[in-house]
């Protein structure tokens, strides 16, 4: 398999990254009761822009890019700042709350499979790299503020809405198609697999419900 450079614009990872510290300042402000500090929120932001991308090099053994890269925690400390100043209007409307969130999901599980399949990763795994970019920010923001993981949880299908939007992508890149249109698309697939599952509450049953009652 030909490896090729890493296709993504610089610009589409730190639009990614300022989005999540959007997004992250955002959470934190829902969670105002455990008295979550201005730091407090910055962190949190930075961990939801930034924690994907640093799981993802981790995994792929590749530099991380947040570190070497002094744009990234620039732009997501600037997100973050910008979410703690209209938190108080955007904290209490659920479903732009839930778009952002999908959005920052697809963007990162977009970013991580093409980078997985430019270092010649094969395409089961480029779809592992995908998940663990779309979803290893919002893990490090649980073990921040003390949550369960939200992957693991009987939720509507948080994982799968970014698996499903990384496969479509690495079936894309198998038929040539360009690395910005596929990403595009593996947004949007991952956006309206949460928004549909979250309006329609599809979930997994949890494993209780799944025991067959004994006969008497």
């Amino acid at each position: 398999m030909s490896v090729v450079p890493f296709a993504v614009p610089l610009w589409v990872e730190l639009l990614a990254a300022g989005l999540g510290g959007l997004q992250g300042a955002l959470v934190a402000a829902e969670h105002r009761h455990q008295r979550i500090d201005v730091l407090g929120v910055l962190v949190i932001g930075l961990l939801v822009a930034l924690g994907g991308s640093l799981l993802r090099d981790v995994v792929l053994n590749e530099p991380p890019v947040v570190i070497w890269q002094n744009w990234y925690l620039l732009v997501a400390a600037a997100g973050a700042v910008v979410g703690m100043a209209v938190a108080s209007v955007i904290a209490r409307a659920v479903w732009p709350l839930i778009v952002l969130d999908a959005i920052v999901m697809g963007m990162f599980g977009a970013i991580g499979a093409s980078k997985a399949l430019s270092l010649g990763v094969g395409p089961v795994g480029a779809v592992v790299v995908g998940v663990i970019g779309a979803i290893g920010g919002g893990m490090l923001r649980d073990v921040a503020l003390n949550l369960p993981f939200s992957f693991l949880q009987v939720s509507t299908l948080y994982a799968v809405a970014a698996a499903s939007g990384v496969a479509v992508l690495v079936v894309l890149n198998a038929f040539a198609v360009p690395t910005l249109i596929a990403g595009v698309i593996c947004i949007a697939v991952t956006v309206t697999v949460r928004v549909v599952a979250v309006a329609f509450r599809w979930t997994f049953p949890e494993p209780g419900l799944l025991r067959r009652p004994r006969a008497t």
